[in-house]
């Protein structure tokens, strides 16, 4: 006859006051000794297990006990290839679908800066036109006044003082004379596009 004598664990209580129980895990069955090493020229074995995925995972489980060769697990030239071509357009459409994101959640200070940004080519396109155009002004406003101080030294026979009276006098003098000459001009060419409109056709 035999008796069997049914141990429970009983709780006890550790420093913090706390009721616990011991856990003992059940140990992992790995045979070392006669271990399973599918046949992969056997139609038996499954096609899963003929995989370079099972391969990997059999010899992380079993060492070289396994039979593969680790080299054959390293990925060929291509897989990496393939590998980090997924990576590149996996990076990229995040980094799109991020923009998109980012664009529909911006801030009101940060959209006018977006839109402003956008602008920054025409601006700096115009800002460079104004300059070249100041600086054409200014350019020939120093041509006229070293030409009316030449032409106030001819007149008067020694050099004047720009800021004088008699070379004032003397510049609006020459702007009216300029003005009456563009506008006698003017009335010229008018002139003479009137009376080429009215004359006949040459005879063929």
């Amino acid at each position: 006859m035999h008796i069997v004598v049914v141990l429970h664990s009983r709780p006890r209580k550790n420093v913090l006051g706390l009721r616990s129980t011991f856990y003992n895990a059940k140990p992992l069955k790995l045979n070392i000794r006669d271990p399973y090493i599918p046949d992969k020229t056997s139609d038996r074995t499954p096609e899963w297990q003929k995989t370079a995925k099972y391969d990997a995972k059999l010899f992380g489980r079993l060492g070289s006990v396994s039979g593969i060769e680790p080299s054959s697990l390293w990925p060929s030239h291509d897989q990496l290839n393939k590998s980090s071509q997924r990576r590149e357009t996996r990076e990229k459409e995040q980094t799109r679908s991020g923009l998109i994101t980012s664009s529909l959640h911006l801030h009101p200070r940060e959209k006018l800066i977006a839109a402003n940004m956008a602008k920054m080519p025409k601006m700096v396109a115009e800002w460079r036109r104004a300059k070249r155009e100041a600086k054409r002004k200014m350019k020939e406003e120093k041509e006229r006044r070293t030409r009316l101080l030449a032409e106030a030294r001819e007149r008067f026979g020694h050099a004047v003082d720009p800021r004088s009276p008699k070379f004032l006098e003397m510049v609006a003098e020459i702007e009216k004379e300029e003005k009456k000459k563009r506008k006698l001009l003017k009335r010229k060419m008018r002139e003479e596009q009137v009376a080429a409109g009215s004359a006949p056709p040459a005879a063929s």
